[in-house]
């Protein structure tokens, strides 16, 4: 830790989480149309909403849902949206002992445009996201060296994603990566700080250069990743579900997802993200490819209903079987 920076005393709350995430927070403000606009064309949409996101949150969220202690480390706006969104995580059972609010930035947005397929356009302005740094990291450095798993993107300064996913690996706790949205030039640090590498396809392209539109295709692109230095990479298809290629030689495996009917994908690969967490963090000895599939399901589930956060399902909404210990 930086001389002069002393780490804040956890509460008991800290203290138990097992799931740590160091990410973004957003407002989304959705709109639902019948087809996406081209360039510089203006359409009619037939429903807005303003909603909780960001995919920090979005993962914290859907682990605590499934029932994962959980504590957030993120920066909001000291404006109405940051407030709404502290209510929005002690509604959900997240620690907010190192939710940050400043008055030098709002609090980021999202403009979400949703067709009637389910596919989505997203512009995002970071705001306040970008103003979290070294400092608050080592304040929260107690909860974040005591939890099982820590998880990070790219929605923050990429260089405090690092340093978070640095003190992960440095005080043996298991480090979850998404790197989204994806950078071209990645540091190439973060492959060897980071346990589980999880990436879509849009994400694995731009990673590696390999156009991914198959699992085949994946399976390369996931190759090329697990070579620059990580454990574990799960590149995610969406419908198709994820390819799993982990270190030691093993083969990779495709694992399908559930036929649904999506009404809304937004949100869908965060809301795997977090079900990943929660399971390595509270059944650890399932295995890695139990674990995917599993959190494909509760993924699934998602897409069903339209929303970000409005759609991850709580643990009291799914079977019981996807909380059976195999072990």
């Amino acid at each position: 830790m930086s001389q002069g920076v002393q780490a804040d005393p956890a509460s008991a709350a800290a203290a138990a989480a097992a799931v740590v995430v160091v990410g973004s927070c957003m407002t989304d403000m959705v709109s639902l149309t019948s087809r996406l606009p081209k360039a510089g064309e203006t359409i009619h949409g037939h429903k807005f909403f303003i909603g909780f996101g960001g995919k920090g949150a979005n993962q914290c969220i859907q682990a605590a849902r499934l029932g994962a202690h959980t504590l957030m480390i993120c920066k909001v706006g000291k404006d109405s949206f940051g407030s709404d969104y502290f209510e929005n995580f002690k509604k959900n059972n997240v620690c907010t002992d190192f939710v940050g609010q400043t008055e030098e930035a709002a609090t980021g947005a999202a403009s979400i445009i949703v067709n009637s397929e389910g596919q989505n356009a997203i512009v995002i302005v970071a705001g306040a996201n970008l103003l979290l740094d070294s400092k608050d990291l080592q304040r929260a450095f107690s909860a974040i060296s005591g939890a099982k798993i820590m998880v990070c993107q790219l929605e923050i300064n990429p260089a405090v994603s690092l340093e978070a996913l640095k003190l992960a690996h440095t005080n043996q706790v298991k480090t979850i990566f998404n790197p989204a949205p994806a950078l071209a030039d990645l540091d190439p640090e973060f492959y060897t700080h980071t346990d589980v590498f999880c990436c879509n396809e849009t994400e694995a392209e731009i990673l590696t250069g390999v156009p991914v539109c198959s699992p085949k295709a994946a399976e390369k692109a996931a190759s090329i990743l697990l070579e620059r230095g990580c454990n574990l990479v799960i590149v995610t298809l969406g419908a198709e579900g994820c390819v799993l290629l982990s270190a030691g030689g093993s083969t990779p495996k495709h694992i399908p997802a559930e036929k649904v009917k999506a009404v809304d994908t937004t949100g869908a690969g965060d809301s795997f993200v977090g079900a990943l967490a929660f399971y390595m963090a509270h059944y650890p000895d399932l295995g890695m490819e139990e674990m995917i599939k599993r959190s494909n399901s509760i993924a699934s589930v998602s897409v069903q209903t339209a929303g970000t956060q409005s759609s991850y399902p709580s643990r009291k909404d799914l079977p019981g079987h996807l909380f059976q210990d195999l072990s």
